[in-house]
């Protein structure tokens, strides 16, 4: 008996990517992080080293492969190689942020298509199954040759903002028509007016022209997965406004934040933006008082809780 409890334990890692909500996934899970060593080679080579016994064991590698991506993807690499050949019984990669998912289709000729290069990489790997939040594309999930679950975390930022919107009328907005059906779910749950946000792209993370389609003479909510230079969304709450808007607020899952984004924010027009810690955010996220970040540990963890004791986790899939 105690050999069948010790060969279905459940046993959580983490990499370099996400350190503090590894921690709170832990904690929520009454589990102790485990111990792995991950390093660099003086010529930039990753070097990982388990420190505990996982033969057998029910294996869950938290890492985000958020900035620096290449790095972090490597040593997500390379640990799920380590698991598989130290003998752990299933190994699940938790991916909060996917990184390369916004190159999930060919938009060009002679282009790859990152996206299922990255599921291939995984799978390949060591991952028996993938738990992930929020994919920016949902075709995603068939890339992968392994189960794949992709929570939302609409539930988390949802919970908050029915608590600080207090009854105001409101209109929730998708910065783009890829986004309608995610706007559509906050807007049914808030009892909110929809509007879409149709914008002319020059290029990639440049904005040339924006257009507001729908009523927008209230609070306005802008609703999108990624955040990532703040262009579209700094542009966004600036054509809201100019549309009538008395307020305009933000939320997303990824603060992938890079470049001027931060700059952008606290420029513009917004007076709060949501995110969650799926991606750490740098000092200068921190001290922007417009973020506010919540904790998605135990939305993580009790789909890992589910998965590890066999359990359904569906009533976790609200989108």
């Amino acid at each position: 008996m105690k050999s069948s409890i010790l060969k279905n334990r459940l046993q959580v890692f983490a990499g370099n990517s996400t350190p503090e909500l590894a921690q709170e996934v832990c904690s929520f899970l009454d589990v102790s992080l485990g111990r792995a060593e991950v390093r660099r080679f003086s010529d930039g080579e990753v070097f990982v080293e388990i420190d505990d016994n996982v033969r057998g064991g029910d294996v869950f590698v938290l890492q985000s492969t958020s900035t620096p991506v290449n790095d972090h993807l490597m040593e997500l690499l390379l640990m799920l190689d380590a698991f598989r050949r130290a003998s752990a019984k299933r190994v699940t990669a938790v991916i909060p942020y996917y990184g390369y998912a916004r190159q999930d289709r060919k938009v060009s000729p002679r282009v790859p298509i990152s996206a299922k290069l990255v599921a291939d990489l995984i799978s390949a790997a060591g991952a028996s199954r993938v738990l992930t939040l929020d994919l920016h594309a949902g075709q995603i999930q068939g890339f992968f040759d392994v189960p794949v679950d992709n929570l939302y975390a609409t539930p988390v930022i949802f919970k908050h903002l029915k608590d600080i919107l207090d009854g105001e009328v409101v209109t929730v907005v998708s910065p783009d028509p890829g986004g309608v059906e995610r706007a559509r779910s906050f807007a049914k749950r808030l009892d909110a007016g929809l509007a879409i946000i149709d914008k002319r792209r020059a290029r990639p993370n440049e904005v040339a022209e924006m257009r507001v389609v729908g009523d927008v003479g209230q609070t306005a909510i802008i609703v999108d997965d990624i955040v990532d230079t703040a262009g579209t969304l700094s542009a966004a709450a600036g054509a809201l406004k100019a549309a009538g808007a008395t307020k305009v607020m933000a939320c997303c899952t990824h603060p992938v934040l890079s470049g001027p984004a931060i700059e952008r924010i606290e420029a513009s027009d917004l007076t709060k933006l949501l995110v969650t810690d799926t991606i750490p955010l740098r000092d200068a996220g921190l001290k922007c008082e417009k973020i506010e970040v919540l904790s998605i540990s135990h939305l993580l963890g009790e789909a890992i809780r589910r998965t590890h004791q066999e359990e359904s986790i569906s009533s976790l899939f609200m989108s």
